[in-house]
């Protein structure tokens, strides 16, 4: 298994939320990345924080619009993303599913039935790794989206975390035979 996070790993992120189906592009290279992910027999599932919908900016509906894209893309590449599961609450509303906190993280080991152990987590925020981290899953940061900047900001907390340019790299990395 392989666990995204979207906004800024998938597709271009916005200071501004990607509101509308149409605001939805996909990275260089991260549609195939997903695909050879999934041709290699990795399941991969979306874990995002989707505050835009506390904030009124887009609605449920909207959000399942931008999802529904991104899974027919993905499709037209030979990928598969399994599921996706989102936290719809704004900061301030103290839920757990909101990453950092790993409410999410857990409702997805519970609804698969499996440990998150070293299941590779790959995101571009602190967010993104500290959540993976209080579960287990191993965290990894992309430089796309808001990964430079968070690599700039928190260098001391990235300790022992894997870099990589952007998902196609790391699904690179990941799929390179190994030589003994």
């Amino acid at each position: 298994m392989v666990i995204l996070d979207r906004d800024g790993v998938i597709n271009y992120d916005s200071d501004d939320f990607i509101k509308t189906p149409d605001e939805w592009q996909p990275l260089p290279g991260s549609l195939e990345a997903i695909a050879r992910l999934t041709h290699a027999g990795y399941r991969v599932v979306v874990v995002s924080n989707q505050s835009g919908v506390a904030r009124g900016l887009f609605d449920i509906e909207t959000l399942l619009a931008i999802h529904e894209k991104m899974h027919k893309m993905v499709g037209e590449q030979g990928g598969v993303i399994e599921a996706v599961l989102f936290c719809p609450h704004g900061p301030k509303e103290n839920c757990n599913c909101r990453k950092p906190r790993p409410g999410l993280f857990r409702e997805l080991a519970s609804r698969l039935h499996m440990d998150l152990t070293d299941v590779p987590a790959i995101g571009d925020s602190l967010r993104d790794l500290q959540a993976a981290r209080s579960v287990g899953a191993q965290p990894i940061l992309v430089l796309t989206g808001k990964g430079k900047r968070t690599f700039e900001e928190s260098a001391d907390e990235l300790t022992g975390i894997p870099i990589f340019d952007d998902l196609a790299s790391f699904a690179d990395a990941l799929l390179m035979p190994h030589l003994d």
